[in-house]
């Protein structure tokens, strides 16, 4: 059986990448350095996820096992025999795996391996094929550097499956158990492979993949901030509740609609096929059954509210394109102003605001001058909600 490669048995690589593998035929190989999760996969040698909707579904993903990942020449000899890979451990962890990736492509050349290895890298990280592969280089041998650019691509992905917070009803239910939304469409970037493009279920190769990722931000990434960082001002716990409230709606509609105007302009979308696209994300952004929670989409607002971030980002996406993003705008304003509980960056935030305004935190979280027509109109919608 052909073998694939995960690093990271968590949310995304469980949760969705694990699920297309398995679909596709691949033995999949989890990376993974929870020792319990490692175990339990080795154990049971399937897992299951569930899809959440009025009628749940269980989905039973098999042939499936697991090596620790603090054991580098271990998963470094499963890379060695892989005939594709991907990454989903997060950003700040992606170091931490280049050197088992850098060993297994030294086996593979020192074994004479001509087969191409391609990763598909799902992770939040702008360029972060570059990134990766950099680690990488800088860990390999300088022979094995040409094969490393002939032999080895490393393949972006637009992940946009939404994986909610497990709850400790779940947990104890089953370790392994990750509840997902159905949506199950994996775009990648076609010219970044070497060789074929392997045949995995949900993959979308796209030639334009720059449209995508940034689709993704400004539509996806956006409309569902705007939501949950207004829903956590009108006191909504559930994403479902935010996306029944009409003012949240129709400001979430609005950003969307901003932005993919924009998007329209700048690459060519469909115009009806785009707002098919809005009507889906509104669907399942209010779908009951997930369980998200406005904490865990609003989550770490320092970093949604960067320069390049989904809010604004997206805001000066649309003005680059003769859209003012007044409803994003908005959703920036709530931004600033959430506090969700446990929170790791909102409490400094709300610390700027509290002792220096406003327009400091616009400038230093989002990096907007105060006479930016961005900061202009988010200091505005702050006056409305004060």
């Amino acid at each position: 059986m052909k073998k694939a490669v995960q690093f990271g048995a968590g949310n995304i690589g469980r949760g969705f990448i694990g699920q297309l593998f398995s679909e596709s035929g691949y033995e999949v190989v989890f990376v993974e350095v929870e020792p319990e999760i490692v175990r339990l996969l080795n154990e049971r040698r399937s897992y299951t996820i569930r899809i959440a909707s009025e009628a749940p579904q269980d989905v039973h993903i098999s042939n499936v096992r697991a090596v620790d990942g603090r054991d580098v020449e271990c998963a470094a000899e499963e890379l060695a025999t892989a005939e594709v890979a991907c990454t989903a451990v997060g950003v700040n962890a992606l170091p931490a795996v280049a050197p088992a990736i850098a060993l297994g492509i030294e086996k593979r050349a020192e074994r004479g391996c001509t087969d191409p290895l391609n990763i598909i890298i799902c992770e939040n990280l702008a360029r972060a094929d570059q990134f990766l592969r950099e680690e990488v280089r800088r860990r390999l041998p300088e022979r094995h550097h040409p094969y490393l650019a002939a032999r080895v691509g490393f393949v972006m992905s637009v992940v946009a499956r939404m994986v909610p917070f497990m709850t400790e009803e779940q947990r104890r239910e089953d370790p392994l158990l990750v509840v997902v939304e159905a949506y199950k469409r994996l775009p990648v970037d076609r010219r970044a492979f070497v060789g074929s493009v392997p045949e995995i279920v949900g993959m979308e190769p796209r030639d334009n993949f720059q449209a995508y990722v940034d689709d993704k931000l400004f539509t996806h990434n956006c409309g569902h901030a705007v939501a949950a960082y207004l829903g956590h001002l009108r006191g909504h716990e559930y994403m479902y509740q935010a996306m029944r409230d009409q003012n949240v709606l129709s400001a979430t509609l609005g950003a969307m609609s901003e932005t993919g105007a924009a998007l329209i302009k700048r690459y060519g979308f469909d115009p009806k096929e785009h707002q098919a696209h809005i009507e889906d994300l509104i669907r399942r952004f209010g779908n009951a059954a997930l369980g998200d929670q406005v904490a865990r989409v609003g989550r770490d607002p320092a970093r949604k509210l960067g320069p390049e971030d989904r809010l604004v980002g997206a805001a000066k996406f649309a003005i680059s394109q003769g859209i003012f993003p007044t409803n994003v705008c908005r959703g920036i304003a709530a931004g600033l102003l959430f506090d969700g509980p446990g929170d790791p960056t909102a409490p400094r935030i709300q610390e700027i605001m509290r002792a220096r305004g406003p327009e400091a935190a616009l400038f230093q979280i989002c990096g907007l001058d105060a006479a930016d027509p961005i900061a202009q109109a988010v200091l505005r919608e702050l006056r409305v909600e004060s």
